[in-house]
């Protein structure tokens, strides 16, 4: 019988460690199937151009996948049983089980509203595509209108000033507010926070700092201080939360719902589990947490690969740099800042900003879709056998 390898989630994670274990482990000795809820593959990195007006490109899955022999399961994922070894999931024709030998747990993260009244009923939010297009459309309505119309983003991380300035520069007509708890970009460099300013200075950003939501309603937000904000529409970008389906698994999880894996990526309560992208609490190189990110998902998924090869076919496990080295911003399609952090996390004097670091962050948006679109980029060069004892321990070595 066939070792089945099941993946869950086929986003930045699951898509790039699917089609490279498809590449290194030969269709002889293992089966692997990727569960995914949609049949296309998501830019998370680009979701704030699409929720601005901007026409983003979505490969679907099945040709990502065609010619590498992963079988694509269009599919939920609704419970994990690592003790039976199976995934439950839901589709149109009732669902089943999935029985697996090696599981890969990459189901990412969605919008957290931290239970704040109103946000989930009437915030917008744009970490899945769906609700991206939802944000769309109801600025499109905006536009139409022809009154102008306000937009308020709630979160000023990352997220939030991308999606505050997009919108800002491909919709002139509308009056965006940015909300920041503290001081806006307090995590950067004097001169970072300087040109953040200046960029939402010329794109006529509102920045309302130290201001604290504690509701939302249709049509304006009520801040702690008795502050009632209009919005017309009204964008949640304050968090982000993992899928709760690992917690109830019996995994070992954090306080946060997150797998807390070893140096492998291998989960610490389940030796047959491994997790990566957001959904892995993974210690990085410095001793702190890796953040959610893409860059996150690129170095849990590197690992996880080199982790699961080596285990299943009696060679060494080479441990790859676990960093976070740099945050790459954009502010509209004509600007932005990268910005280097230390070991410790924080923030270099210097900075890139302005169409260099736009040209940068381009660079590696366009690198993360043409691997994904690639999974075994081209035919596969060798293809190992499986040993006989596939989880038998293995040499570690460190590259």
């Amino acid at each position: 019988m066939k070792h089945r390898i099941v993946v869950l989630g086929a986003g930045y994670a699951g898509a790039y460690v699917a089609g490279t274990l498809a590449r290194r482990l030969s269709p002889a000795d293992t089966e692997i199937t990727v569960v995914n809820a949609v049949p296309d593959f998501v830019q998370r990195l680009r979701l704030h151009q699409l929720a601005a007006g901007q026409e983003i490109e979505a490969p679907q899955l099945a040709d990502v996948f065609a010619g590498t022999g992963i079988r694509l399961r269009l599919a939920r994922v609704t419970a994990v049983d690592p003790e039976r070894q199976v995934v439950a999931v839901a589709d149109a024709d009732g669902g089943g089980e999935l029985g697996y030998d090696t599981l890969l747990y990459a189901l990412g993260s969605h919008g957290d509203d931290s239970g704040v009244p109103g946000a989930a009923e009437h915030a917008f939010d744009i970490a899945a595509r769906p609700s991206a297009l939802r944000l769309r459309e109801r600025l499109d309505s905006l536009g139409r209108r022809g009154e102008g119309g306000s937009v308020l983003v709630v979160g000023d991380g990352l997220t939030g000033i991308e999606t505050a300035t997009e919108i800002a520069e491909s919709r002139p007509g509308l009056s965006v507010a940015l909300v920041a708890r503290g001081e806006l970009g307090a995590r950067l460099s004097a001169g970072a926070r300087s040109h953040l300013r200046q960029a939402c200075d010329r794109l006529g950003i509102t920045v309302l700092e130290h201001t604290s939501v504690e509701a939302v309603e249709a049509t304006r937000v009520l801040c702690a201080d008795g502050t009632a904000l209009a919005s017309d529409a009204t964008v949640w970008t304050a968090g982000f939360a993992v899928n709760p389906i690992a917690a109830a698994s019996g995994l070992e999880v954090t306080e946060n719902g997150q797998i807390v894996v070893d140096r492998t990526m291998r989960s610490v309560s389940h030796p047959n589990v491994y997790a990566a992208g957001d959904s892995a609490y993974a210690i990085g190189d410095n001793g702190r947490p890796l953040p959610m990110s893409c860059a996150s998902a690129g170095y849990t998924g590197r690992q996880a690969i080199h982790a699961i090869v080596g285990r299943l076919t009696g060679c060494k496990i080479a441990n790859i740099k676990l960093v976070y080295w740099e945050n790459h911003i954009s502010l509209g399609r004509r600007d932005g800042i990268l910005h280097l952090v230390d070991d410790e996390g924080h923030a270099k004097p210097k900075y890139v900003g302005g169409r260099n670091a736009v040209r940068i962050k381009e660079g590696i948006v366009k690198t993360s879709l043409w691997a994904t679109s690639h999974p075994t980029f081209g035919v596969p060069k060798r293809q190992r056998r499986l040993a006989a004892a596939p989880h038998a321990s293995v040499k570690t070595v460190v590259v």
